[in-house]
């Protein structure tokens, strides 16, 4: 009998005075202790924010990808196959498709450098590629929006948004040349040339509107072509008044359909007003420190932000401390690393502006031990921190993009991390994990067989990045309603049993 994961939430009202991030908006609901279904109403499934994921001539894959993601995916494979460039390439995209803002392929955690490192070189006479192409997929569901939304056309709405991307080089930097909205039945396309200007075309079925812009007044429209800026804030006023039916549409004297309307949908459907940004956290998480003086908790992909954090809400929230120290501890205690966490706090009078430590106990059998300083506990429980504490916050993303978060765990503790990222989806997150542990992987398709985190075989897609000469080939697999591992694009590759023999062998030192 399948049960939901009782993953208990919290929240602080004092998170969003006292961190700072890349402006995201509204960040979702928040509330004290309350058990999944009742914290997430309208997420209380698995869901995929993107449901797939498409790039060629871009970094070591030459040709086309289309990788499907799910709740929970797992990128697994040998070293350096460009598992952690997909990741930063979802975040990219996102960022193009959603805020107007320039592609960094540079940001923290990520470092994919220039053009040339980035562009696809196929080796020989045949170069590197002169561009690149990337885009995503949106599901047709839209379990993100808010029940009391009113637009019942836009909720009953069941076509799949595609986003799509060409790069060309720009001095030494990938900058997007050309940007595509489409469904199925119409398309939206803007050409963004690095010399400046935007040239527009919308289809539906046969009919064509197109118009081009050499010039735009920077003080009327704003700088629509900023080496890569999206343009799709002023589709809306650029295609409406001033484009020029071809064709069909120009012999009946056919106004602007309705249906400009649905791919601008896409826009709303995943703009960051509603979705924040993907959290990103890096392949090494910050070091542990005996003793922390107060600041503002400024997002860090290492996780440096989170002692910050959880003093900060033991100060100030006492309600939401308790509701989110009790699922570090649940997870703690499943993992066999500690079994109470907490805040002491230092100094003179104990003021909330004091210097302050972060505490946790060994789990024992029998007696329970002292508490210890979180840096005499190994260097697992530090790493692994971040990671958990960042899935149980309320106010958050719903999207990760996780890299080894097995880090100097021992194996019962990897396992158990593999339950938690399965729970965590449960609640309608949607997690993309770098991992190179069969004992995560593994509990993963133990929680798909017995259904004890609610998640069925379809919410857990298992990518195997396999090289081949000077390119990487991703293949989609995953497990059946019995764990059995399948194939979801034509078959198993006999390298990925070979991977994990010899990843085996590693962690044995053999």
């Amino acid at each position: 009998m399948r049960r939901a994961a009782e993953l208990r939430l919290a929240d602080s009202s004092s998170e969003k005075d006292h961190e700072t991030s890349r402006p995201s908006g509204p960040q979702g609901p928040s509330g004290g202790s309350v058990m999944v279904p009742d914290l997430w109403p309208r997420r209380g499934k698995p869901v995929s924010l993107i449901r797939e994921l498409r790039a060629a001539n871009f970094r070591c894959f030459q040709a086309q990808q289309r990788v499907p993601l799910a709740p929970v995916t797992l990128l697994v494979g040998e070293n350096s196959t460009g598992k952690t460039s997909l990741l930063a390439l979802v975040r990219v995209l996102w960022d193009m498709a959603i805020p107007n803002s320039v592609p960094d392929f540079k940001e923290p955690p990520y470092d994919l450098g220039s053009f040339d490192e980035i562009a696809h070189h196929r080796g020989g006479r045949g170069g590197r590629a002169e561009e690149f192409t990337a885009g995503f997929t949106v599901p047709k569901e839209k379990p993100w929006l808010s029940d009391d939304y009113d637009d019942q056309d836009i909720r009953e709405e069941s076509r799949a948004r595609y986003y799509d991307a060409t790069f060309r080089r720009h001095g030494p930097s990938a900058v997007a040349v050309e940007h595509t909205i489409r469904n199925e039945r119409a398309e939206l396309t803007a050409q963004t040339p690095v010399n400046g200007g935007l040239e527009v075309e919308f289809r539906l079925g046969e009919a064509l509107w197109r118009n081009a812009f050499p010039r735009l007044a920077s003080d009327s429209l704003g700088s629509v072509n900023q080496h890569g800026s999206r343009p799709w804030r002023f589709f809306r006023s650029l295609v409406e008044l001033k484009m020029v039916a071809e064709g069909p549409a120009a012999e009946s004297r056919q106004p602007m359909p309705r249906g400009l309307r649905d791919l601008h949908q896409l826009n709303f459907e995943v703009n960051r007003l509603y979705l924040p940004r993907p959290f990103a956290s890096a392949p090494v998480r910050s070091q542990p420190r005996r003793t922390y003086d107060p600041a503002t908790a400024i997002l860090d992909p290492e996780g440096g932000h989170i002692p910050m954090f959880l003093a900060d809400m033991a100060r100030r929230n006492p309600e939401a401390w308790r509701n989110i120290r009790a699922g570090l501890e649940r997870f703690g205690r499943e993992a066999g690393l500690f079994d109470k966490i907490g805040i002491r706090n230092l100094g003179r009078g104990r003021s909330d502006s004091g210097p302050f430590q972060v505490e946790v106990r060994r789990p024992g059998k029998r007696n329970k031990g002292a508490m210890r300083n979180l840096i005499d506990m190994g260097y697992g429980v530090s790493q692994v921190l971040p990671v958990v504490t960042e899935l149980l916050r309320t106010i958050q993303p719903q999207m990760f993009l996780i890299q080894q978060p097995e880090v100097h765990l021992h194996p019962s503790a990897q396992a158990a991390l593999g339950s938690f990222f399965c729970q965590a989806a449960a609640t309608g997150k949607q997690l993309l994990i770098e991992t190179h542990s069969d004992h995560l992987i593994d509990r993963i398709r133990m929680e798909v067989r017995d259904g004890t985190a609610g998640l069925e075989p379809n919410d857990v897609s298992l990518l195997y990045f396999e090289r081949n000469n000077l390119s990487v080939s991703i293949h989609a697999l995953g497990w059946d309603q019995e764990g059995n591992l399948v194939s979801r694009d034509g078959g198993i590759p006999t390298g990925y049993r070979d991977f994990f023999r010899t990843e085996r062998r590693r962690s044995l030192g053999l």
